[in-house]
């Protein structure tokens, strides 16, 4: 059963950056597209990033496009999202997300889900 565990949210500044990481286990991490959600408080939850199970495609929503970025390390089975730049409506509650292979924007996609790691961002 994969198994994801974020980490690395906290309380910043307008502008400040902060960087998460998603460790995965419980399967061959390289077989799984993984991905970054977020959800606001009264919010649906929406899709940040995406990366593919291989290659260098990554998928950005518009709203984080230029500020944040998506990588991952197979060797250590964990993926990132590098955020900078940050602003009050990037406050959320943030998800990794991990599915086989191919990247979907729908989050009714993704099979497997942290627990999320809250990210709040005062002005």
């Amino acid at each position: 059963q994969v198994q994801l565990v974020e980490s690395g949210g906290g309380l910043v500044q307008a502008g400040d950056s902060l960087r998460l990481s998603c460790a995965f286990s419980g399967h061959i991490f390289s077989n799984y597209a993984m991905g970054w959600f977020r959800q606001a408080p009264g919010k649906e939850r929406e899709f940040v990033s995406a990366h593919a199970f291989s290659g260098p495609d990554t998928y950005y929503a518009d709203s984080v496009k230029g500020r944040f970025t998506m990588f991952r390390d197979n060797a250590k089975n964990t993926a990132y999202l590098q955020m900078n730049s940050l602003k009050p409506e990037d406050t959320a509650v943030y998800y990794c997300a991990a599915r086989l292979f191919i990247v979907d924007m729908s989050s009714d996609k993704w099979n497997y889900w942290g627990q999320g790691t809250q990210v709040t961002v005062s002005s």
